[in-house]
């Protein structure tokens, strides 16, 4: 293995800068989609499966990004092509995705939905596809130009940024109303705040991306193989891509699995906590259940606060996860952390007290945006990085289309009670800290 080149700080920020804006959008997504679909008319058993989309594009559109971004080497780079056009693509759909309830598309069409439900799913379908194209890129160059002694650094750059990103766009629907920008609506309908919120964030998510496109070039084939030791003649042909994903899967190393399992649990766990926040805490806090009324909407808001309050602990915590001796100490302890988060938010009746609720859970959050990541790029040679990055990304995905899946008669069996949903998220934290048991710390 040659001496690989380091990078400097301002290098790697500017390498995962755009993620800041990407993260915005998917932060206002996460927050709002519950509260967006609830408002359009949705049952709470039905809330679940409104979340089944985004992981399922996901687990569609990442892969495909992997594998064909592994053989495209062009000008503009590499990943950067497929970066620019979901950037786009996402700006586009945050400007129509809150604006569903102002199209007057009440009559129930297919499956009891009426047709503001309808366009709103639709919106939903090429928001996250977008923003997967727009996300997987930025995991794929860290991977590629970053050397494994800078990898951990180079992903804290990134949880940094993501983290950042998610506190603007959570804040955004109370800093509007804070200003005068009304947080409520006729029925059925989304308000100004939320809407102004998508707006703001797909111009900086536009302007983030542009700066990290201008910003970082990427290297060229004799580069990329240098940097990796491979051949050269593989890494500019697209002889190492042919085999089939189902192939590389096979062939994938154990890490690939045993952190996959970890996964899991967490994604279900996060799945659980994003669509079941805004009623348990406009039950509990507000004591809330019209999605018309202005109790609702104040809870609604607060998710967005609380939310912040984890992105804030997932910072802080990303600065003490180097100091363990051990990534997977670092792992079990933070997830322990979250499940202890999760389980206290269904207890909780004070809005002030579900500071510190989420701020345990920032910490499970802050240990699964850079460990999996660190641990799988470090287990891998250079010829399929995108590819089994991208694959991975299913790990992510399966778990949240399971929980998705199975939410509506969970929330069933637990009563019809939302804040139960969030025990359920802290028992799942824990068998994913149980499992952590299972993973090795190797390189390849």
């Amino acid at each position: 293995m040659q001496n690989k080149r380091k990078l400097s700080f301002w290098d790697m920020w500017n390498l995962s800068f755009g993620f800041f804006g990407v993260q915005i959008a998917y932060a206002l997504q996460s927050v709002n989609i519950s509260r967006i679909f609830a408002t359009l008319g949705a049952d709470p058993h039905q809330l679940s499966f409104f979340w089944i989309l985004p992981p399922l594009m996901g687990m569609i559109v990442q892969p495909l990004i992997g594998k064909y971004s592994d053989r495209t080497w062009c000008k503009m780079g590499r990943r950067k092509p497929y970066l620019l056009v979901g950037a786009i693509v996402a700006v586009l759909v945050m400007a129509f995705l809150p604006n569903a309830g102002s199209l007057n598309f009440s009559t129930k069409l297919l499956l009891g939905l009426n047709g503001a439900m309808w366009f709103g799913l639709f919106s939903l379908i090429f928001l996250d596809t977008s923003i997967n194209v727009a996300m997987q890129p930025f995991k794929m160059m860290v991977g590629d130009m970053v050397s494994e002694e800078q990898k951990a650094q180079a992903y804290s750059i990134q949880s940094l940024l993501c983290n950042a990103g998610s506190l603007v766009g959570y804040l955004f629907p109370i800093f509007f109303t804070w200003i005068g920008i009304a947080n409520t609506a006729p029925k059925g309908q989304i308000p100004q705040s939320v809407i102004w919120s998508f707006y703001c964030g797909a111009a900086i998510l536009i302007a983030c991306v542009m700066y990290t496109f201008m910003k970082v070039k990427e290297m060229n084939p004799k580069e990329y193989a240098e940097f990796h030791g491979i051949d050269p003649a593989v890494a500019s042909s697209e002889s190492e891509n042919k085999q089939g994903l189902f192939k590389l899967l096979f062939h994938a190393p154990k890490t690939f699995w045993t952190v996959g399992l970890v996964q899991f649990f967490c994604w279900a766990a996060f799945m659980y906590m994003w669509t079941y926040s805004n009623g348990t805490i406009a039950a509990n806090c507000w004591n809330a259940t019209d999605t018309a009324s202005e109790g609702y909407q104040s809870a609604g808001n607060w998710v967005g606060v609380v939310f912040a309050i984890q992105a804030v602990g997932s910072i802080l915590w990303a600065i003490v996860i180097p100091k363990f001796k051990s990534l997977r100490m670092a792992y079990v302890v933070s997830l322990l952390l979250g499940a202890i988060g999760f389980i206290s938010v269904a207890f909780v009746h004070n809005q002030y007290v579900l500071f510190l609720s989420y701020f345990l859970i920032g910490a499970a959050w802050a240990a699964m945006l850079a460990i999996p990541f660190t641990l799988l790029t470090n287990s891998l040679k250079g010829e399929h990085m995108g590819s089994y990055l991208g694959l991975f990304n299913c790990t992510i995905c399966l778990p949240q289309i399971v929980a998705a899946a199975l939410g509506g008669v969970i929330l069933k069996i637990c009563g019809g009670v939302q804040g139960n949903m969030m025990i359920i998220a802290g028992v799942l934290l824990v068998l994913g800290a149980i499992c952590v048991r299972f993973v090795e710390e190797k390189r390849a």
